[in-house]
């Protein structure tokens, strides 16, 4: 069993992990190219670790992932939506989920944007749909979407990307102050009805 697989193991055991095309993505999906070289050797540790341009920005834990993803249901064919690509590991990881469907990432800094499509391209991956730009507009061009995930804080819910999910859509937004403790919030949209709740608590970048 290498490194990648008993991370894989023990997220299952700690109950991160429960959808098996959630667990064969994570198995499939090398961390370390995600990575600055200089952290690659740390891959399969379950913490987050510094990007470009090594301000505040990281690649998340992997359990973060896990609970984001299963949270959404995000599933084969889905259309899904990623504001803040990073290091483009959730990017690649939400590609190997959803399969035929469409994954798109938008990213606002130029040296992580540079940095996340340098690794998505190393992976093999050519047909994630990358953006540099402001994620809080959302991606009109493409929308509506089955799943949005934010991965920047928010001082409140984002309209806009509400507005941009289907009808039985869901979106994951962490919700707070700025570098402190914000609220992962799952949101659910029903006949226009918003139905909200919160994960756990998690510590993001601002959504800028």
């Amino acid at each position: 069993m290498n490194n990648r697989e008993k991370l894989v193991k023990k997220l299952i055991e700690e109950g991160y992990l429960k959808s098996p095309h959630i667990i064969e993505a994570m198995k499939k999906v090398k961390r370390e190219f995600f990575m600055s070289k200089e952290y690659k050797k740390y891959a399969y540790i379950d913490q987050p670790f510094p990007i470009p341009p090594f301000t505040a920005q990281t690649i998340s834990a992997p359990h973060t992932y896990a609970i984001i993803y299963e949270a959404l249901e995000l599933k084969e064919n889905d259309k899904f939506l990623e504001i803040g690509t990073g290091s483009g590991y959730g990017a690649v990881l939400a590609k190997e989920i959803v399969k035929n469907g469409l994954v798109v990432s938008i990213e606002i800094n130029k040296e992580t944007f540079e940095f996340a499509k340098k690794n998505i391209e190393k992976a093999g991956y050519k047909d994630i749909i990358l953006f540099n730009r402001d994620g809080k507009l959302g991606c009109p061009e493409y929308a509506p979407f089955d799943k949005i995930c934010v991965t920047a804080a928010a001082k409140e819910i984002p309209h806009i990307l509400i507005d941009q999910l289907k009808d039985n859509g869901k979106m994951i937004v962490p919700v707070g102050p700025e570098y402190a403790t914000q609220k992962l919030v799952l949101i659910e949209k029903k006949k226009d009805k918003i139905n909200k709740k919160t994960l756990t608590y998690v510590v993001y970048v601002p959504l800028i």
